[in-house]
């Protein structure tokens, strides 16, 4: 399987990891989740005017050279636009953990997919 380096841009600098198309888009289909199920939560706030049922924790994971996870709480953000997710990067020697803006980590996703379109 073809690997290449998969950037996250975060709010101060980037960390990059080897990365696999499918697990790209494996990773894609799991943050699109995220987006749904906040755009659910902001029309159930909007339509019924109520407190919206709480939604479990999303979060994704990849073991490869390196583990990465992708972690999002949906209940404590009010939509897809200001939601943030944690991404912890790990291996036998180094962890690094940060706060990305969901919208980012998206846009990061789908420029590392396009190399291989």
């Amino acid at each position: 399987m073809m690997s290449s380096q998969l950037v996250f841009n975060l709010a101060s600098g980037s960390v990059s990891c080897g990365f696999t198309p499918t697990a790209a888009t494996e990773l894609k289909a799991k943050l699109n989740e995220i987006v749904q199920v906040l755009k659910a939560k902001t029309a159930e706030i909007s339509g019924a005017g109520g407190k919206p049922r709480q939604s479990k924790p999303i979060e994704y994971q990849y073991t490869g050279d390196v583990f990465l996870e992708i972690f999002c709480n949906p209940n404590i953000w009010a939509n897809p636009f200001v939601a943030k997710v944690l991404i912890t990067l790990r291996d036998d020697r180094i962890r690094v953990s940060s706060e990305a803006e969901l919208t980012r980590i998206i846009e990061d996703v789908d420029r590392f997919l396009e190399q291989f379109a």
